[in-house]
C-alpha cells in the first residue's frame, strides 16, 4: 500500500464504523495463533479490528502499517484495554522489525493495495524475511471472477449501514472501472447520508484501486518468494475454493 492510494482510509472512525462489526475471520486467526508460539505480526493492520481480539486472548502482537492515522486509531482502542500490542509505523514492503515470528497474517483484502509486481513482490520478500522456517503466512484477497472483474462502469447500489452517531441510513454506492493491461480495478465509492425522514442530506466520494491477482499467478508469486501453498479456501470458513468463489484465503509456509 502506498500513501497516495490511501484515500478510503483518511478518516479512521467512519472506517471502524463500517468494518469494526466484520469478525469472519478471528476465530480463524485465533486456530492457528494456537499453533505458534512467540509474537504474531499483522501486517496492514489499519486500526487493529484483528489484532486486538487476537490480544484479548493473550497473544503477543505487532501491528504494522503505513498510515499514521490508522495507527493513532489503533492505539486509542488498545489503551482503553491496557493491552500490550506493540503498533509500527512501516513500509510493508520493507519491514525492519528485528525479529523473526512463527505467524504473519494480513487481513482485509490488503494484498490488493500492492499494485505492482515490485511492490507484491516487496511484501513478501519483507514477511520471508520475518518468518521463522516453517513459519505461517495467512492473507485473503478478492477473487478476480468474471463478476467482480466486469462490475458497470455506472453507479451502482452496494450496501447500506447505519451512521453510529446519527443513527440514520447511509447508502453506499460504487463505480468501477478495471485496467486489464495492470490488472488493477479502479473504485470510486459513493457514501449517500439520509436523515430521519431518509432524504439524502450529504454525500461524500473516495477513491481507491486495487489489484487482482490470479490463483495459478499467486502460485508462481509465492513460490519464487520462498512459500509452499499448505490451504486455499473460499472464506474464513475453510470452504474449498471454487470457481464461483469471491475470495481466495491462503495459508503459506516459509520453505526456504
Amino acid at each position: 500500500m502506498v500513501l497516495d492510494n490511501s484515500e478510503e482510509y483518511n478518516d479512521p472512525i467512519l472506517y471502524d464504523q463500517e468494518n469494526e462489526s466484520y469478525n469472519e475471520d478471528i476465530p480463524f486467526l485465533l486456530k492457528w495463533a494456537s499453533k505458534q508460539q512467540g509474537t504474531i505480526i499483522d501486517l496492514a493492520c489499519g486500526t487493529g479490528r484483528a489484532t486486538i481480539p487476537l490480544a484479548n486472548k493473550g497473544y503477543k502482537l505487532i501491528g504494522v502499517d503505513i498510515h499514521s492515522g490508522m495507527l493513532d486509531q489503533a492505539k486509542k482502542k488498545s489503551s482503553k484495554n491496557n493491552l500490550p500490542i506493540e503498533w509500527v509505523e512501516q513500509d510493508c514492503t520493507q519491514l525492519n522489525l528485528n525479529l523473526k515470528s512463527s505467524l504473519i497474517y494480513t487481513t482485509g483484502n490488503s494484498f490488493q493495495h500492492f499494485l505492482t509486481n515490485e511492490s507484491q513482490d516487496g511484501l513478501l520478500s519483507s514477511v520471508n524475511r520475518h518468518l521463522e522456517v516453517g513459519g505461517k503466512f495467512i492473507f485473503g484477497t478478492r477473487f478476480p471472477s468474471v463478476e467482480e472483474l466486469l462490475q458497470p462502469s455506472s453507479e451502482e447500489y452496494w450496501r447500506t449501514y447505519f451512521d453510529s452517531e446519527t443513527l440514520n441510513e447511509v447508502d453506499v454506492y460504487t463505480i468501477s472501472d478495471y485496467d486489464s493491461l495492470n490488472q488493477v480495478q479502479n473504485y470510486e465509492t459513493i457514501r449517500k447520508y439520509k436523515n430521519n425522514d431518509g432524504e439524502i442530506v450529504n454525500e461524500r466520494r473516495t477513491n481507491i484501486s486495487l489489484r487482482y491477482v490470479f490463483p495459478k499467478e499467486m502460485e508462481r508469486i509465492l513460490l519464487a518468494n520462498g512459500f509452499k501453498i499448505l490451504n486455499v479456501y473460499k472464506d474464513w470458513n475453510e470452504t474449498p475454493i471454487t470457481n464461483d468463489s469471491y475470495e481466495m484465503i491462503y495459508v503459506c509456509e516459509k520453505i526456504k
